[in-house]
């Protein structure tokens, strides 16, 4: 460790510096950016400084299908100018987009060792959108993966899945959320019919949205998010009501004046949104697919069955104090803790002691 760090000219009278290369950022609002925000944040107030290279001053155009997130096109030399003048201690690659690819293109021509993660199911999701065989896709991002000194993985299910797909060096990175963002805010007065069944996250064919809004339930079912889908499901389910991005008080509000969090994902490698929900105290009904299952584990704080409708009602039942004490135990500090672990094992970076406390 203390070579690799000498060979790279740390001055070890500093913070560690870590840069964080990724594709998602705001204003894009969708689980992976949250995720890597919140990250950075807990990883400086813990005394890691942290760097991160966005498309934010790239020139950027529309993604093919999503032309509300829209992707950097970035010079390879810019992209290596960017990284070396921070003279990182460390580069993660969070995401698969052209700032990701044309970072790894970089560490592997420098020398430098990176960690990588795999947040999202994009052969699945490229699939939905085009004919495209799942074999190819996969391929891709096994190739892209398989150059990083570690990549991790949100759960033990998809840790399983990848390495069956030839995937190597997967790391199990535990997620978290900003706990008292959500927890104990008030709670927003609905003035419809109840029970109110809740919806969060973003508005796409993948999401599998119209599962919950074809449900037969009783009160009010209500979607919080924005995406490419939105204006065909709100033609299609005009009783449901669609009340668009929510951020901060306004979306822990939401939380908490629901009565139960439906998640219709059969994709979603992990569902931010589920820990979101389980902070604010609302129970929460799925699919028996990974990542809710993963995260509900035998709580009790969540209903999975097969039949969402069923799921739903059975939610109701669940006390919500019981969610909101689980969903405490989720805090981005064990988060970053983690994250920062695998980072220094996995590069070989020395952790200053101060630091280490800290994120304990």
């Amino acid at each position: 460790m203390a070579a690799d760090n000498a060979r790279r000219g740390r001055d070890l009278a500093r913070p560690p510096r870590i840069l964080i290369a990724t594709d998602a950022c705001p204003p894009q609002v969708n689980g992976v950016a949250r995720t890597i925000e919140w990250l950075a944040d807990e990883l400086n107030a813990m005394g890691v400084e942290t760097v991160m290279l966005t498309p934010n001053g790239f020139p950027t155009f529309p993604m093919p299908s999503y032309p509300s997130l829209r992707l950097a096109a970035p010079s390879p030399n810019r992209i290596a100018r960017e990284i070396e003048r921070h003279r990182p201690d460390a580069v993660h690659i969070a995401t698969e987009g052209p700032i990701g690819f044309m970072a790894r293109r970089h560490c592997l021509r420098a020398g430098r060792r990176f960690t990588t993660c795999y947040h999202t199911r994009f052969p699945e999701y490229i699939a939905a959108r085009a004919p495209v065989p799942l074999s190819w896709s996969y391929a891709v991002l096994r190739h892209f993966h398989n150059a990083a000194a570690a990549t991790m993985v949100s759960t033990e299910t998809l840790q399983s899945e990848l390495a069956g797909r030839g995937f190597n060096k997967l790391v199990l990175w535990r997620r978290g959320v900003p706990v008292q963002g959500f927890a104990g805010q008030a709670a927003a007065d609905f003035d419809w019919p109840r029970p109110i069944f809740l919806y969060v996250g973003r508005i796409a064919v993948e999401k599998n949205i119209d599962a919950f809004l074809s449900l037969n339930l009783p009160g009010t079912k209500v979607v919080v998010g924005d995406g490419p889908a939105r204006r065909q499901l709100q033609s299609l389910f005009p009783e449901a009501r669609f009340l668009g991005r929510l951020e901060g008080a306004e979306l822990a509000a939401a939380y908490g004046g629901a009565d139960a969090f439906v998640f219709p994902s059969l994709t979603d490698t992990f569902g931010l949104v589920v820990l979101e929900a389980l902070a604010a105290g609302l129970p929460v009904a799925a699919f028996p697919v990974a990542g809710p299952r993963d995260i509900l584990g035998d709580s009790g704080c969540g209903a999975l069955d097969a039949d969402l409708q069923r799921a739903a009602l059975a939610a109701l039942d669940i006390p919500r104090d019981k969610c909101r004490a689980f969903g405490a135990r989720h805090t981005m500090r064990k988060s970053a803790h983690g994250f920062l672990t695998i980072v220094s094992q996995a590069i070989g970076l020395t952790i200053p002691e101060d630091v280490l406390q800290a994120a304990g």
